[in-house]
């Protein structure tokens, strides 16, 4: 066999590694945010996504046109027939958006905080502060060990869920800014990134995914059944005679409309042409004709 055919042969007998794989849908978390999708990922088969990143936008996740910067990460960790089930293992704003609000004139105050949440999740937070002018290292270093305490405080007595919503929501940069500017004005504080560690008590809060595959089909059907009633009252009958009063009506209050006065007396004469009446006269005698 020449090698030409032999290569080609051999071509044939290898398996196609496209028509073997298949779509699986991403959801995200159960809490907060109830097993919504949020993407969809291809797999020959499930061992292959199991630990397989996914990021996205925050404003995509949430609705939050403010969050446009801010990069949600996700990692699947189990998978239910054809949905892939995601963990979140924190979040990262884009370098675009951190370098705009540095600036020669700015004090920059940055930091990383180790922090085991009240249920036993062990994540690294690393905050930023933007003061309006420019600081001294003393200020600097009080302002850090501000931020610091409050991190520490807020994770220690709350459980993973809550520091995720506090930490994407704006609630502990909030908090940070209040204190901070205690010292020195403060034009910004980011909390630039949140990454989890180690994985603590996961709670089992939020409807299951049974629930939310039964909403799901139950709002499809109701948008079927809706989308059934609009297309059969679109064909309903309209009796010819309310047609006619109908166009008859709009025919009147078009003339009402229309601005004679503007027109030439040739452009007159042309509509009084196609209404069948006498074209002779002066221009306001065309244009009560045409009223009449």
């Amino acid at each position: 066999m020449a090698k030409g055919a032999a290569a080609r042969a051999a071509a044939r007998k290898q398996r196609d590694k496209w028509k073997s794989k298949r779509w699986f849908t991403i959801r995200a978390p159960r809490n907060p945010w109830s097993f919504n999708i949020i993407g969809e990922t291809i797999a020959e088969d499930e061992e292959q996504l199991i630990g397989r990143p996914y990021e996205i936008m925050q404003n995509e996740l949430d609705g939050d046109f403010s969050k446009m910067h801010v990069k949600v990460q996700f990692r699947i960790s189990g998978v239910v027939g054809a949905d892939a089930l995601t963990e979140y293992v924190g979040h990262e704003l884009l370098k675009d958006h951190i370098r705009r609000q540095v600036r020669r004139d700015r004090g920059k105050i940055d930091d990383t905080v180790d922090v085991v949440t009240d249920d036993g999740f062990y994540i690294r937070v690393k905050p930023l502060m933007i003061s309006r002018h420019s600081i001294k290292g003393s200020q600097k270093r009080q302002m850090r060990t501000l931020a610091r305490d409050i991190i520490l405080k807020v994770g220690a007595t709350s459980t993973w869920v809550e520091m995720q919503k506090a930490s994407l929501d704006g609630t502990l940069e909030t908090q940070i800014k209040e204190a901070a500017s205690k010292i020195q004005p403060v034009r910004e504080v980011m909390i630039r990134r949140v990454q989890l560690m180690q994985s603590g008590v996961i709670t089992n809060d939020g409807p299951t995914l049974e629930q939310v595959l039964e909403d799901e089909m139950a709002k499809k059907k109701d948008d079927k059944i809706e989308d059934e009633q609009i297309k059969e009252d679109g064909e309903i009958d309209i009796p010819v005679e309310e047609v006619l009063e109908v166009e008859e009506e709009d025919v009147e209050n078009s003339s009402e409309e229309v601005d004679y006065e503007s027109m030439t007396v040739a452009q007159l004469k042309e509509l009084l042409k196609e209404a069948g009446k006498p074209v002779s006269g002066k221009k306001a005698e065309l244009i009560e004709r045409l009223k009449e």
